[in-house]
Formats: C-alpha cells, sequence, structure tokens
C-alpha cells in the first residue's frame, strides 16, 4: 500500500491522527465548545431561530469517504448562513425556503479523529470522533441481515471484534411507497467491540475485519437490509426495467400513497384476474364467490379448531408445505350488527393475505406473523349469512392463520366483538398455480419500498462500494434477475456517484440434492447474478456455491463470505493484479468428439477434490430437459468433456442445481462457480498475473 500521511491505529484502542497540526485540530475543538457555551447563554435567542443541525448520518463516531469531495447536510433557519468545518477545512452554505442546507467539503486523505462541526449566528453542533477512510453499503436481505451472534464461533468472534477503526451504521427496517427525505429511525454509528458487533451484519463486520488485513484504513459500514425482500424493492420507480407491468405497478403505487382504499380495489381485481387466469376458474367457481358449485364447494375440507400453522395439523400435504391456502368461514349477523361492524380482525398471519367479505375485496396485507385488521367499509355486511375468505401465502416457516393475542373476530361500533370461532373450511393452492403477484406497495415483494424509506434517505453520502447479499427471495422467477440486477447498480451509482463498485454475492448451495440433470430456479438465479457482474467492469462476484448448508437458508459461515467480498474488492476497488472470485469459465468449443471449456483467473492451475476428474458437469441440447450428465478431465486450464454417442450438445453448464456438489477448484482454494454457457469457438483463457501491491 502506497504511504500516505495519516498512520493506521493498532485495532484495540488507538485511533487515527491527521499529520495536519493536531493544535489546529485542538483550537477547533475549543472554537466549537465556545460557540456551544455562548449559544447555552444565550438561550432564549437561540429558540428564535433553530440551532442548525446536521444530518442524521452525520453523528458521532461516523466515517466519511476519503480522497473525494464530501457533502454535507443538515437544517438551519430559513435563508440562515451556516459554516461547515472539518479538518482545518471550513465551507458556507445557505439554508433554502424548507431551512435545508447543502456543503461540499474538499477532498482528504484518511485519518482522524476529527470533529465535523456546522455553527450559524444561531448556534452550533458538531459531531466528534469522526474518521477518514473508506465507506462500505451493505444491502440486501436475511443472509446480509445475518448478526454476528449466530455466526460460526460467535462468542469468540464478538470477545475479540475490538477495533477502532471498523464503525457500523444500522439502518432500521421499513418501507414506504415515496421517497423519503429522512430514515424511519434515528440511527446512529456504533464502534466494533465486544458491547455492539453482536448484532451487527456478520457478512458486512467480516468483510472489513479481512480487507483491513491489506487496506489499512478506517473502514464505515452502512447496512440497510431487510429479511425476505425482493431486488425490486431496491430499486427507484424512475431505475425499475421498463415494461407493462412495471409501469403498471408504479401507477399502482402512485395511487396508493394518495388513496389506498382505492389501490387496494385495483390491486385485488388484478389479483382476481390472475387467479382466474391461472387456474382456468369461472367468476362463479372461484374461491371468493358467495355461493359454489357443488364440485367446487367439495374440494374445500374442515380445518382444525382454532388453526393455527397449517404444518402443525397433522395433513400430510401440508407437513413442510410453503405455498397459498384458501380459509372460508361464515357468520350470521342481525341487520343491526351488520350496520354497526367496523373491523375485522383476522389475528397474526404469514406471510401475506388478500381477504374478502360477501365476494368484494377488502385488503391485502404483507407481514411476518403480524395481526391483520381491516376497516369494513359501510354495505359490505349484510343482515343474515356473511362470507369470510382469506387467501394465507407463506414462502418460509410458518403458514395459515395463526394464534394471536388478538382473536378472530368482527368489531362492532359500541366496542362490541362476534367471535369468528365457528367452523372454517380450506383449500390447498397446487404447487403448479404459483405465489400470488404481491401489491406493489408491499414491503418485501412490492416495488421501490425499501429503495425509498431505506437508500433514498442516504442522498449523496460518500459511498465507496456496494456490498449485495440477495436473490433468495427471486429464485422463484429468476429469469428477470440478471436486468434487475443491472437496472440496481445503474440506478445507486446515480445516487452515490458514477465510480460506485459492487461486491455481489453469489448464492449459496441449498435445498436437497439432485439424482440427475434438471431446471433450477436457484442455479438460474445465479447465472443471472454472474452474467451481470461479467458484463460490468466495475463489479466483482464472490462465489459461495461451496460454503452454504443445503438444509439451511441461512448459513453460519459468514466468515468465508467475508473473505471473498473482501477479495473481490481488493480487485475491483484497489486494482490489485488477483483473480477476484476463482476461476471464472471464458468459452466452450467442440473438438471432434468433445468439448473443451478453457477457463480463466486460475490460479496455480485446476484441481479437482476428493477425485481426479470434476462433477457436476451436464452437456444439453436447445430444449429443456435434454441435459446429461458428462464425463470430465482436467486438462491445465481446461476441462475435456466427453460427447455421449449419438447426442449433439449446444449448451454446457456446471453444478445447476440448488444444491449441487461443487468440486473443481484452483491451487488457490477458490471455487469455480456455478454457469450455462452456448457451445462456440473457444478463446484463450486471460492469464492471472503474480500479485501487486495495492493503494
Amino acid at each position: 500500500m502506497a504511504a500516505t500521511a495519516y498512520q493506521y491505529a493498532l485495532p484495540r484502542g488507538r485511533q487515527f491522527r491527521s499529520a495536519r497540526s493536531r493544535e489546529g485540530d485542538r483550537l477547533g475543538m475549543r472554537r466549537v465548545a465556545l460557540i456551544v457555551l455562548i449559544a447555552g447563554c444565550c438561550i432564549n435567542a437561540a429558540r428564535a431561530q433553530p440551532v442548525p443541525r446536521l444530518g442524521e448520518l452525520f453523528r458521532d463516531h461516523a466515517v466519511l469517504q476519503r480522497e473525494r469531495p464530501i457533502a454535507v447536510w443538515g437544517h438551519a433557519a430559513a435563508h440562515e448562513l451556516v459554516t461547515v468545518s472539518l479538518a482545518g477545512s471550513s465551507v458556507r452554505a445557505r439554508a433554502d425556503d424548507a431551512g435545508v442546507w447543502r456543503a461540499t467539503l474538499p477532498a482528504m486523505p484518511a485519518g482522524g479523529p476529527f470533529v465535523l462541526s456546522a455553527r450559524s449566528a444561531s448556534g452550533a453542533v458538531a459531531a466528534s470522533d469522526v474518521l477518514l477512510g473508506d465507506v462500505f453499503l451493505c444491502s440486501g436481505q436475511s443472509n446480509m441481515e445475518f448478526p454476528v451472534r449466530r455466526a460460526d464461533d460467535a462468542p469468540n468472534e464478538i470477545a475479540n471484534s475490538a477495533n477502532a477503526g471498523i464503525r457500523m451504521l444500522t439502518v432500521a427496517r421499513a418501507a414506504s411507497p415515496v421517497p423519503l427525505a429522512s430514515l424511519a429511525e434515528s440511527p446512529g454509528w456504533q464502534i466494533a467491540g465486544p458491547d455492539t458487533v453482536a448484532d451487527w451484519s456478520a457478512a458486512c463486520f467480516f468483510f472489513a475485519r479481512e480487507l483491513q488485513r491489506t487496506i489499512r484504513v478506517p473502514i464505515g459500514l452502512i447496512h440497510a437490509s431487510f429479511s425476505g425482500s425482493n431486488i425490486r424493492a431496491w430499486i427507484s420507480a424512475a431505475g425499475l426495467p421498463g415494461g407493462a407491468d412495471y409501469e403498471r405497478g408504479v401507477e399502482l403505487l402512485q395511487l396508493y400513497a394518495r388513496d389506498p382504499g382505492q389501490a387496494q380495489l385495483q390491486f385485488g381485481a388484478q389479483w382476481e384476474q390472475w387467479w382466474l387466469d391461472k387456474t382456468g376458474e369461472t367468476a362463479a367457481a372461484a374461491p371468493w364467490s358467495l355461493t359454489l358449485p357443488a364440485k367446487a364447494e367439495g374440494s374445500w375440507r374442515v380445518a382444525p379448531a382454532g388453526l393455527g400453522d397449517w404444518r402443525s395439523w397433522g395433513v400430510p400435504e401440508l407437513e413442510g408445505f410453503t405455498g397459498s391456502v384458501w380459509f372460508r368461514t361464515r357468520v350470521t349477523l342481525t341487520a343491526e350488527q351488520a350496520r354497526s361492524a367496523v373491523g375485522l380482525s383476522l389475528g397474526a398471519i404469514n406471510q401475506v393475505d388478500e381477504t374478502w367479505i360477501n365476494g368484494r375485496v377488502l385488503g391485502n396485507t404483507f407481514g411476518y406473523n403480524a395481526e391483520r385488521y381491516y376497516q369494513i367499509p359501510e354495505g359490505m355486511l349484510q343482515a343474515g349469512d356473511n362470507l369470510i375468505v382469506v387467501n394465507a401465502s407463506s414462502t418460509y416457516g410458518v403458514g395459515g392463520l395463526l394464534a394471536g393475542p388478538t382473536p378472530r373476530a368482527l368489531h362492532l361500533r359500541g366496542g362490541e366483538t362476534i367471535p369468528l370461532g365457528g367452523e372454517w373450511r380450506y383449500r390447498v393452492v397446487p404447487a403448479r398455480i404459483g405465489y400470488p403477484p404481491w401489491a406493489p406497495w408491499q414491503a418485501v415483494g412490492g416495488m421501490t419500498t425499501h429503495y425509498n424509506a431505506m437508500i433514498a434517505p442516504l442522498g449523496r453520502y460518500g459511498v465507496r462500494g456496494v456490498l449485495w447479499y440477495q436473490g433468495e427471495s427471486n429464485t422463484n422467477e429468476p429469469q428477470g434477475y440478471q436486468a434487475l440486477l443491472t437496472a440496481l447498480m445503474a440506478d445507486w451509482r446515480r445516487q452515490f456517484g458514477a465510480e460506485l463498485r459492487y461486491l455481489v454475492v453469489e448464492l449459496p448451495n441449498y435445498g436437497g440434492p439432485s439424482l440427475r440433470p434438471a431446471e433450477s430456479g436457484w442455479a438460474a438465479l445465479r447465472e443471472g447474478q454472474r452474467r451481470a457482474v461479467a458484463q460490468d467492469s466495475h463489479a466483482g462476484l464472490a462465489v459461495t456455491i461451496d460454503i452454504g448448508e443445503p438444509r439451511n437458508l441461512h448459513p453460519t459461515d459468514k466468515q468465508d463470505v467475508g473473505a471473498r467480498l473482501a477479495r473481490a474488492a481488493r480487485h475491483v476497488i484497489y486494482g490489485e493484479a488477483i483473480a477476484p472470485s476463482g476461476p471464472t469459465p471464458r468459452a466452450a468449443a467442440r473438438r471432434d468428439n468433445r468439448i473443451v471449456v478453457g477457463f480463466g483467473d486460475v490460479e496455480a492451475g485446476l484441481v479437482a477434490y476428493s477425485h481426479d476428474s470434476p462433477i457436476g458437469f451436464e452437456l444439453c441440447g436447445d430444449t429443456v430437459g435434454s441435459c446429461r450428465f458428462a464425463q470430465s478431465r482436467i486438462d491445465g486450464t481446461e476441462v475435456v468433456l466427453g460427447i455421449p454417442e449419438g447426442f449433439s450438445p449446444t449448451r454446457v453448464r456446471y453444478c445447476w442445481a440448488d444444491s449441487p456438489v461443487c468440486t473443481l477448484f484452483d491451487r488457490s482454494g477458490q471455487p469455480v462457480g456455478p454457469f450455462e454457457m452456448q457451445i462456440d469457438a473457444l478463446q484463450p483463457p486471460t492469464a492471472v498475473l503474480p500479485g501487486a501491491a495495492v493503494q
């Protein structure tokens, strides 16, 4: 690493200092203290105009991006002049009509600690112990959320985590149909140590720790993830790919922001049409219909009293089931009860429900084991028999109408309730139907909701790179993932700058073993990740196909995930001449009666673990279901595949399954990741240079 004017502190306790005058920094701190004291003495005057405030990201212990102009913002009295100072540099900014001010400090090298201050005629505010280093945004779903306390060797990792040069700011889970100017909960920066890191993102923390072995500067981590989230929820409305589905979804989301009730009705109509198109049923035979034909009625079975998790009912069809189940019940009301009913409680449901009363859409809600309460529009209930229908969908874990603190009941205007404890009937939705559409405003499966609430409020905060660990929630629709990931990378670069780098975690192995070649949503999504990264010169891939757990959606080895992300960063961000993510396929070509696959980025040669030949290669024709396992052997940086007699393959696949066994590595211990490619002319592999010093 090139020498700088800043010195990296040892992990425990010591801190960073500038080569500029420390005395000047002390004087700056004294000036801030004096201003604060004066403001305190003149408190009545300060109340007349609000004291300047720094934006919520600029708090004690913050890390600011080094070697780039530093955007800072905050609030003050309208049109007030604010002076912003850091490490001996000062700039001025004037608040606008709404009292928002924005300033840009000059680029500075790594170092600290410093005081970041903002002062005006009204008073002053300051953030202390601020460092300059490299800032990374860690985002995705539950595997990025996965905390250090659940990772391998957690007690030891936590006990030895003290490092004054690693700080994290965690953004609270939130969703919004419109972009927000501030975060839902005001965050704070934490310094790595036994009292803080237990709940930090493990992949994010282990990445920073590994990276500091080579890049010895402070590292700031902004963690913004949401368990179970679809990638669509992380892209702004303007950044989503084109197409009628996205345009219609954005329009519906905008309507929801103005008129939630009308948006629910429109989405309910779309939901009903989706069901009719998928099943071929008529509206009269649809599950929400008031009166079902005898044949349709006979497909409904009586549910256990009390309902609860459908996996616990003792019904073989529902053991371990994830998907959708219909529920129906009836309640008899007097005319007065029907007129005075104001709400419906359904208890807890995991994860999504679509609910009808008397054949009319009532609402759609997402929530993990969250209680459902719907206001009932006037005239929806009637004297006599009333039908309540619920479609409950769960992609993971428990499912159905669960036991909760609030009983299932109708709520009347006077405070009385009418329990819904009578007979409930159910009908399982076949897997071939798939999951229902997600409402655009839903937190994890909607459009733009997490971007609006968790990314947009970060503004132009200086970020050097993004760590992206997501995709599990898109494995049922993998075909469009490449376009969505490409769109996300472009979208966030518009906010944080064109030089933003991406480090993408490829999904690990998860699921049951495969006995023969088959189609796989997990494999297809990995291919989308691989191709999106391969086409972006400022992105790197962390291959994890060998460190997952087939029976655990949340593998505990996050140390290796962090190490592989750090390796990718050393190449993509810091220019080190190493292979960013292990051997990569370059091309495949037919030579006589064999197929030759050439690899680049190979360190010290290819090897096969536990056998003299690698396994997991397939040769395929053009059609689905045409793939066959292929015998293979290693020849230098190539793998040679035998062609079965009478077969004319057009594609080659490797480790194409939910949870494949992959044995091809190079001698540095990096795995060859899953891939699919057309058989074409073979190009010579790209050589890997010996390691070089990094910046």
